[in-house]
């Protein structure tokens, strides 16, 4: 199945627009191009049937667990449910969090209020630890036995991001003061009031590992990593929407400085990855990649964090661009459009295979630079993006995005072979729909945010 790429005129010229010999783009400070509405309008529906009909087709209803709670995502590449297994907490709180957004949207419904509800009791009653407070990060499949006690806030992030937009969504109180206590507890055990930011991992009491630990991520206790703090960025938003609480303002801030300062080389113009405990970055054949993903997740969450907080984006606009386009030079497959998985700094991607969430990303990210900017490079890619989703990432015969593309153009699940599971879940490629397809509205309302006045 195919559907005709949006603003398809545009495509054959981006080449020119931009091309691999060019260091940085350099966009035009005033609108260079306005969509066509008929474009915009194609672009609308293309995004509204992979929502409705490739997306949440296959993650409603199946994947609620009517009989032990929560959600079953433990689905193979062909979407056939393979059988119970442990619960994840960041997959439990994104679909979570992805039917709590989805019902506030013209597309939902009471029914995926219900869902998000089933998820929410799930969440508060089998992985909330009653007795040391925050989320464990795995249970089995019926909740009753916790397998991983341990907290990670990278997990408790997703617990945060997905209780503030379930009590926007329900109005529930019970989950606004769960989320309270849950943002008290990390700022009081895990909040970094010396070099800013969060440490990462924690024995169940909340008591700090030894140095030689390695945690749920992979990484020692006095590791700071770019994506935990990337996600905690945008799990502390929507509290603080939901909030006003002060504090969560002030870390909102600090997240802004760290992910906009901290974490970005800039000599080269891209994010690296893992740092000491005092945001001293790793070195080393290790450290010494780019994922083009993590860079445009964090340009796209900088600006709605700036907005939620209150901060102007213009200050950041140059800095938004140079991520862009580092990711556009070395990242992006101009023939066929998407972006690559990884590659080394100054270099072009070298693990190229394309990954379903860094397309959704990359989605929000160009259309995201597009409103700011109103430079139609940021169009084309977006266009070019949505064109390599709808053609080749999707599995229209099976529902939902495969996991990955290889570079040969075959496709594959995730890790384990799957469809959903550990960490594939609603949340990527539901959020890019439901937020690009706001963003349109913005475009065909003429009321995108600044378009064209930075």
């Amino acid at each position: 199945m195919s559907l005709a790429s949006p603003f398809s005129r545009l495509m054959k010229n981006f080449r020119n627009l931009f091309s691999p010999s060019i260091s940085t783009a350099q966009p035009n400070s005033a609108v260079s191009y306005r969509p066509m509405h008929s474009d915009l309008l194609q672009s609308k529906e293309t995004l509204e049937r992979l929502l409705i009909e490739n997306i949440l087709s296959f993650w409603y209803p199946q994947v609620i667990d009517s009989k032990e709670g929560g959600f079953r995502l433990n689905h193979d590449i062909q979407g056939k449910w393979k059988g119970p297994a442990n619960k994840h907490l960041v997959t439990q709180a994104r679909t979570l969090w992805f039917f709590s957004r989805l019902a506030k949207t013209e597309h939902g419904k009471n029914e995926h209020l219900e869902a998000a509800r089933h998820g929410y009791e799930f969440l508060s009653d089998r992985m909330w630890d009653n007795e040391f407070g925050g989320f464990y990060w795995e249970v089995d499949s019926s909740g009753n036995i916790v397998t991983k006690p341990d907290k990670h806030l990278y997990g408790q992030a997703f617990g945060l991001y997905a209780l503030s937009q379930y009590a926007m969504a329900s109005g529930d109180s019970s989950a606004t003061a769960l989320v309270e206590e849950l943002f008290s507890i990390l700022e009081h055990h895990a909040h970094d009031s010396q070099y800013g930011g969060y440490r990462e991992f924690f024995w169940r009491d909340w008591s700090q590992p030894s140095a030689d630990v390695k945690g749920y991520m992979n990484t020692a206790p006095n590791i700071k990593q770019l994506n935990t703090h990337i996600h905690l960025m945008e799990a502390i938003t929507p509290y603080y929407e939901l909030t006003k609480d002060r504090v969560a303002q002030e870390r909102l801030i600090e997240l802004l400085f760290i992910q906009s300062n901290a974490v970005v080389v800039r000599t080269d113009g891209d994010c690296t990855y893992a740092y000491q405990i005092n945001w001293t970055p790793l070195q080393g054949t290790a450290h010494d990649r780019i994922n083009y993903g993590h860079d445009l997740e964090n340009v796209w969450m900088l600006i709605e964090a700036c907005d939620t907080a209150g901060v102007p984006n213009s200050p950041l606009l140059d800095l938004y661009r140079t991520l862009f386009n580092y990711s556009l030079r070395y990242g992006f497959d101009l023939t066929n459009g998407g972006f690559y998985l990884a590659g080394r700094f100054n270099m072009p991607a070298d693990s190229r295979e394309k990954i379903w969430w860094i397309q959704a990303e990359g989605l929000i990210c160009a259309l995201q630079m597009y409103c700011l900017t109103g430079d139609e490079i940021y169009l084309n890619c977006f266009s070019q993006t949505l064109d390599w989703i709808v053609k080749h990432q999707v599995d229209w015969e099976n529902g939902e995005w495969y996991a990955q593309i290889d570079e040969n153009g075959s496709p594959s699940g995730d890790k384990a072979g799957n469809k959903s599971g550990a960490w594939k879940s609603p949340y990527h490629n539901g959020r890019a729909m439901i937020r690009c397809l706001e963003l349109l509205q913005l475009l065909t309302e003429e009321k995108a945010p600044s378009i064209g006045s930075l």
